[in-house]
């Protein structure tokens, strides 16, 4: 039997896009569908947002017949960390990814996942770090400034991971659910709870080459945020000390 895929898509404020992303997505699952016998599912998560972007989706949904597509939320922005909860929570796949709105990474990403899911494998984590063209169209400064962010954050986390801030991340579904479940970070910090508590269960964690195809200005601040990713992480680390599964 083929696994059923659960897709899901952090969103807040995403009205210019979330329609076109719902297209996509739909169309690429149906293609893994007629190609790998895959069932699926695409959850968009709504953040809170206060352009209409859930209702969007939902009539193209609904007005375009795209199977599988639906929409959780809640009615009060709290950050990505729990817009991604929210979706891994209301999952029912046996492989769960999730990745942003603006399909950064494309969407054959999603196969390349899946198809990792062998011997042993608990989760597929995606890194712009092992493929030469994985930041191309960067500048040089906001390549190395990504670089170092992430250098200086899994030093800090004691990862040994080459990406851990990769947008695009994936684990087998009793899995991401049992995870997600003890998370309670709603910010960006959030993927390092998780892969903490991944860590604490011992998962088997395999990376996988990606690239940036859809770019978007980012809203990193270097020295700001890793000050206060800093200050988060090691609030998280204490807390998941004392998770118990």
């Amino acid at each position: 039997m083929e696994p059923h895929i659960s897709v899901c898509i952090p969103m807040y404020n995403e009205a210019e896009i979330c329609a076109d992303t719902a297209r996509t997505l739909h169309r690429a699952m149906e293609s893994f569908r007629e190609k790998y016998g895959w069932s699926y599912e695409v959850i968009f998560s709504d953040d809170g947002s206060r352009d209409g972007c859930a209702d969007i989706v939902r009539k193209v949904a609904e007005d375009e017949h795209l199977a599988g597509v639906r929409v959780v939320g809640y009615g009060e922005n709290r950050g990505k960390g729990a817009a991604v909860r929210e979706a891994v929570l209301a999952s029912k796949g046996e492989i769960v990814l999730y990745t942003d709105c603006d399909l950064a990474y494309g969407t054959d990403v999603i196969a390349d996942a899946v198809s990792r899911y062998a011997d042993g494998v608990d989760a597929v984590i995606g890194s712009r770090n092992l493929t030469e063209d994985g930041y191309a169209g960067y500048t040089f400064m906001r390549k190395l400034a990504s670089k170092m962010y992430i250098k200086v954050l899994c030093l800090a986390a004691g990862f040994k991971l080459s990406d851990s801030q990769c947008g695009c991340k994936s684990f087998r579904g009793e899995m991401a659910r049992k995870i997600f479940a003890k998370c309670e970070t709603n910010g960006f910090a959030f993927d390092f709870e998780v892969l903490l508590l991944a860590g604490k269960i011992h998962a088997n964690i395999a990376e996988m080459p990606v690239k940036i195809i859809n770019h978007r200005e980012s809203t990193v601040h270097v020295v700001r945020d890793s000050v206060k990713m800093l200050r988060d992480l090691a609030k998280i680390k204490k807390r998941v000390k004392k998770v118990e599964f």
